[in-house]
């Protein structure tokens, strides 16, 4: 009797695009190379997923060979061993045009000292997603010119953003003017402070590397995002509902004018096409506040070996076969975010995605999270803070003072 040959463990992000990539990467890669390990791919969202990967020690243990795996979470998963490093694999045979093939931007997070933990697998900053049929159309820009007394346009400013975001709620249509991700995963909220943030000249981390939320800045931002979200002249019912995907997944039926979202969540719409918003949709730089200027936020996904697998050999030859050039464009047409420069200049690719090459530009506006392995946890208190916000009626420096003391009393890494 033939044994069962071994399984291969692949933690996935949940995401349709990611989930039909991975299984054509593997059937790929197994009709090359002749692999004849099973595999059992696992969707997770993100809180499942950082769970599983380093809270339950799946990494470690042996149970993941290959996972997807955020930048928000390499300090932690490096500081515990969780990864295994790819740097002798990739001296021995590099993946393709390795690295001059990626944005460094794309290189930086997964490197601690000469060891590297992982190669890009999805990304897509942040940006400012719109319909452009509506901004655009002859009749939607008389009425608002007659409303506003100036012309209708991409907004540029966090007010224009929401004076739009207010022209375009018509409930009756099932049309809102701006949708976000305001579901409490520690993820979506946190990063809407941080833009709010660094879009009225503010920062993060001060020159100690401590993070401070704390401050004026902050509080100016934290005040903003609270009255949008609440604004029921203007927002997605759902807004509190939705985390990213899910916003996402409503802007691409038709139900948001405007969505400040990954790059992604615009690419997806022209790639499906069956989507209800197809050519429809642009992008430009996310708003900025009174004296500060737009950022965008570069948080990526990378594939990673787990230090545990039993099958890295096989895990490294894997990823060297899914970051090839075609494999990173097959799963931008799957509608995920390829990483290569090739990809993002490819003409078929812009011919589908017409704005397409403009990654690279907000590549040059992105900020970074702070490289913390006690960032989940920090991340957990500014999540916490800015739902008090959102939820209650309490000020805002006094939610942002008392967050900062739980940050201090944290031992930083």
């Amino acid at each position: 009797m033939t044994p069962e040959p071994s399984v291969f463990r692949i933690a996935v992000r949940k995401f349709g695009p990611f989930e039909s990539a991975m299984a054509k990467l593997w059937a790929g890669f197994c009709q090359e190379t002749g692999c004849q390990l099973a595999v059992e791919m696992v969707p997770m969202d993100l809180h499942e997923l950082h769970a599983s990967l380093l809270t339950d020690r799946g990494l470690q243990n042996g149970a993941w060979d290959v996972a997807h795996i955020n930048t928000d979470w390499l300090a932690e998963a490096q500081a515990t061993g969780a990864l295994a490093d790819l740097a002798p694999f990739i001296a021995q045979n590099p993946p393709a045009d390795f690295p001059a093939g990626w944005s460094a931007s794309l290189l930086g997070m997964q490197q601690f000292g000469d060891a590297v933990v992982g190669l890009p697998f999805h990304d897509g900053p942040e940006c400012l997603i719109y319909r452009r049929d509506l901004v655009e159309d002859p009749a939607e820009q008389a009425a608002f010119q007659q409303q506003h007394g100036r012309p209708l346009e991409v907004p540029k400013t966090w007010e224009d953003f929401q004076a739009v975001a207010r022209f375009f709620q018509r409930p009756a249509d099932k049309l809102y003017g701006f949708v976000a991700a305001g579901y409490p995963d520690g993820h979506n909220t946190v990063f809407d402070f941080c833009l709010h943030l660094w879009t009225r000249g503010g920062q993060l981390v001060d020159a100690q590397g401590r993070v401070c939320i704390a401050s004026a800045v902050a509080a100016e931002g934290l005040s903003f995002y609270r009255q949008l979200l609440r604004d029921e002249a203007a927002a997605h019912p759902q807004t509190m509902q939705y985390e990213s995907v899910a916003a996402g997944q409503a802007f691409a039926r038709g139900e948001a004018a405007l969505m400040v979202n990954w790059f992604g969540f615009a690419a997806v719409c022209d790639v499906d096409a069956a989507c209800p918003v197809r050519g429809r949709v642009d992008i430009a730089p996310i708003p900025h506040g009174a004296g500060g200027h737009s950022a965008s936020l570069n948080v990526y996904w990378l594939y990673a070996i787990g230090a545990g697998s039993r099958h890295k050999a096989v895990a490294y030859d894997f990823l060297r076969f899914a970051t090839r050039p075609e494999n990173d464009k097959l799963l931008t047409l799957e509608g995920g975010i390829g990483c290569r420069l090739s990809t993002w200049h490819d003409a078929d690719i812009n011919a589908l995605v017409p704005y397409y090459h403009k990654l690279a530009q907000l590549h040059q506006q992105a900020e970074t999270l702070p490289r913390l392995a006690n960032w989940a946890h920090i991340a957990a208190i500014i999540d916490e803070v800015v739902l008090q916000a959102i939820n209650t009626d309490a000020p805002v420096a006094e939610l942002l003072a008392a967050g900062q003391e739980k940050i201090n009393s944290l031992d930083h890494v």
